[in-house]
């Protein structure tokens, strides 16, 4: 058992640096927007574009690790992003940045590599915990936050991708050597291509996939636009602003092995039906924008400013994260319980959904910025996306269980009677 916490230790560190250069754009690109006069959609594509090739690899890197394994599938991830993740530092144009950007996403897969890989070392009554273990990965968006602004404060953001760049690589080696190898964890040359695709047609998957982009593709477009929300809409200065934001970004990784924890105790449906719940709770707050509100008295017209501040504000976004936290490990449970063999390419599907999310989320909050200049519309079009997939899991979970309660009841009123 000592190989399996090794392995599931090791995983999640490495995530954990996987996920600092994954959201790095989210402190360096405040800076950079400075600096090439970028608007706010420019902003959330330049944000987002890391996202991107994190979410489209996912798939491939599903079905090598079910192939070839996870360990030697995600050594080779992390040192393909070291040269891409130092080229951002010589960056002087909008497309160097996506063009490097799209490269330095890649790192973004190491979710789904390392979910499986971790998954597969546990027997089932336990995959919920190590899953959530490993998930806690996420926290690296919290690190970014605390350590790049230091950085950029002190030698500029040109050293950040320099210092991650070093740290990456220093990582891949120390998780080469402290990982192992199972021959039984891979599937086989047997199971053909084809078979491992055929995910894609099993509509289960894809009422994850869209449970998925909520808690975790709605995270990850956050933790990108919350350090710019709170200099925008507040007027903190960088490193407050970040400071603050990783309110959001800590719970959301940290309590995610608590997540996992419940659902297996409690159960995938029960802990996802009460994390939309509350989510839709969050952002229906969240999505209220300053405003003023006139009354006529008796006196004459009375004003009153109706609107979130800063600390009530962090508050909502600090349970918000919470909140995710657990429904990304809740997600992850139905995976393991209804696909234990297909693990790899099935967590690959539903996280390609949450990083589509995640990359397309931003674009979309500047692009509703730039139209309606309202900044908490991020959180209305979010609410929107909450309720759909409530509806969703609404009419093909808990209406059928209902269903199936009372046909199980009403056999034994009939022998009581």
């Amino acid at each position: 058992m000592h190989k399996a916490w090794s392995v599931v230790i090791m995983s999640t560190l490495a995530f954990t640096v996987c996920f600092m250069i994954w959201m790095m754009f989210a402190v360096i690109g405040i800076p950079i927007k400075q600096l090439l006069g970028l608007n706010e959609t420019q902003f959330g594509i330049l944000v987002a574009t890391p996202v991107l090739t994190g979410s489209l690899i996912r798939v491939p890197l599903g079905m090598w690790t079910d192939k070839f394994g996870g360990r030697i599938v995600f050594f080779i991830l992390m040192l393909s992003t070291v040269i891409p993740i130092w080229m951002i530092s010589q960056a002087t144009q909008f497309w160097h940045f996506i063009v490097t950007g799209l490269f330095v996403g890649v790192a973004g897969g190491s979710f789904t590599v390392g979910i499986a890989y971790c998954a597969r070392w546990f027997p089932k009554e336990h995959q919920g915990l190590s899953m959530g273990i490993f998930g806690a990965g996420n926290t690296g968006a919290a690190v970014t936050k605390l350590l790049a602004p230091m950085i950029v404060v002190g030698y500029g953001w040109t050293m950040v991708p320099q210092v991650y760049a070093i740290l990456m690589l220093v990582t891949a080696i120390i998780f080469w050597f402290f990982t192992f190898s199972d021959p039984t964890h891979v599937v086989g040359k047997q199971v053909t291509v084809r078979e491992q695709l055929a995910a894609f047609k099993d509509p289960k998957v894809w009422r994850y996939s869209q449970y998925y982009s909520i808690v975790f593709g709605g995270y990850v477009a956050l933790a990108l636009w919350m350090t710019k929300y709170y200099v925008s809409e507040y007027g903190f200065d960088l490193k407050t602003a970040a400071l603050l934001a990783a309110s959001f970004s800590i719970p959301g990784g940290l309590l995610r092995a608590i997540g996992g924890y419940f659902s297996d105790k409690f159960g995938a449906h029960t802990m996802t039906w009460w994390v939309l719940w509350l989510s839709l709770v969050c952002l229906f707050f969240l999505s209220y924008p300053q405003g003023d509100i006139t009354f006529q008295t008796i006196n004459g017209p009375t004003t009153f400013h109706v609107g979130l501040n800063a600390y009530i504000f962090t508050i909502l976004l600090f349970s918000l994260g919470v909140v995710f936290a657990i429904g990304k490990a809740s997600v992850f449970k139905y995976i393991s319980d209804d696909y234990p063999h297909n693990i790899g390419v099935v967590s690959g599907v539903v996280g390609l959904a949450g990083g589509l999310g995640g990359f397309l989320m931003p674009i979309m909050f500047g692009a509703l910025v730039d139209l309606t200049g309202i900044r908490s519309s991020a959180f209305m079009l979010m609410f929107g996306v909450v309720w759909v997939s409530l509806m969703w899991m609404y009419w093909t979970e808990v209406r059928p269980m209902d269903k199936e309660r009372e046909s199980k009841r009403t056999p034994t009123a009939d022998l009581m009677e």
